[in-house]
């Protein structure tokens, strides 16, 4: 038989594993700015990604500068209440990320949330 401890844990560890396992990032692999204050969001609609290279991606499909604002489009009459997730590397310029952003509401798409990574509080 089996201590009550023992099967606490591992029901806590099947928990856990099961809660890491179900957050889903569609977005791209960037080095991501950090925050203080900002947490990171689970329910993603749409996921714009700008690496570090200046290359735009929609949920993985890289996307040009020019055609940003049509494929937004295109994806946000699927959702009732489209919103973009804005992952963008810490290294481009501002300049490039109010181009990318003024795209995006040039598509109907004001709920728009820039993700940050936590920062390290040591």
């Amino acid at each position: 038989m089996l201590p009550l401890i023992d099967v606490v844990f591992l029901l806590l560890v099947v928990f856990i594993y099961t809660m890491l396992s179900m957050a889903v990032h569609k977005g791209m692999p960037i080095s991501l700015p950090e925050s203080t204050v900002l947490k990171p969001e689970k329910d993603i609609v749409l996921s714009v990604t700008i690496n570090k290279d200046n290359l735009i991606f929609i949920n993985k499909d890289p996307v040009d500068l020019e055609h940003l604002t049509h494929i937004l489009k295109q994806k946000a009459k699927k959702e009732k209440k489209p919103e973009i997730l804005l992952f963008a590397d810490k290294t481009i310029s501002y300049q490039y990320l109010f181009k990318v952003l003024d795209r995006i509401r040039q598509a109907g798409l004001n709920q728009i949330s820039l993700q940050a990574d936590p920062e390290d509080q040591n």
